[in-house]
């Protein structure tokens, strides 16, 4: 997505942060189809978010959807009406549309927000105390910080 698809943000910061969201998001899937053709196995663990890659795929698109949803509730703003992600049985095969559901829905509901509204704090669903601008980073990083984990997972089980 060229960085001039997005215009007329308020606040540049915020439109670059939603930019890199998006490029980290569209990163993702390729790594973590690599992953399922090389029969990758994660890490055993009480996590059901990584109780399997079709699971971490659901848990990064709802993760993406969750953040959207949160920054839309905690600033007033009209729902973004984003579907949930494909369940675990579909998720792998339907991830791209998905993606550009998901993606196409992170454009817009930020763009009219001024710059000092994303250092408002609010506690977040899993009970921090976050700024708007955090989230935001917490969005980009999330895709980013899991596919990394799949790279190292290949790395160390492709090549001991």
């Amino acid at each position: 997505m060229p960085a001039a698809d997005l215009t007329g943000y308020r606040y540049r910061g915020a439109r670059a942060l939603v930019l890199l969201h998006d490029r980290g998001m569209r990163e993702f899937p390729p790594a973590w189809r690599q992953a399922v053709e090389a029969g990758i196995k994660l890490p055993v663990t009480a996590d059901p978010d990584y109780a399997s890659l079709p699971a971490l795929l659901f848990h990064v698109l709802r993760a993406s959807r969750g953040y959207l949803t949160w920054l839309c509730e905690k600033l007033g703003l009209p729902d973004p009406r984003v579907d949930d992600p494909p369940g675990l049985d579909r998720v792998g095969r339907d991830v791209d549309l998905y993606l550009s559901h998901l993606l196409e829905r992170w454009r817009g509901p930020l763009a009219d927000v001024e710059e000092k509204r994303f250092s408002e704090n609010y506690t977040s669903r899993w009970g921090e105390n976050m700024s708007c601008e955090a989230m935001l980073e917490h969005a980009v990083v999330h895709p980013l910080r899991h596919r990394f984990q799949l790279e190292e997972l290949m790395e160390a089980q492709l090549h001991p």
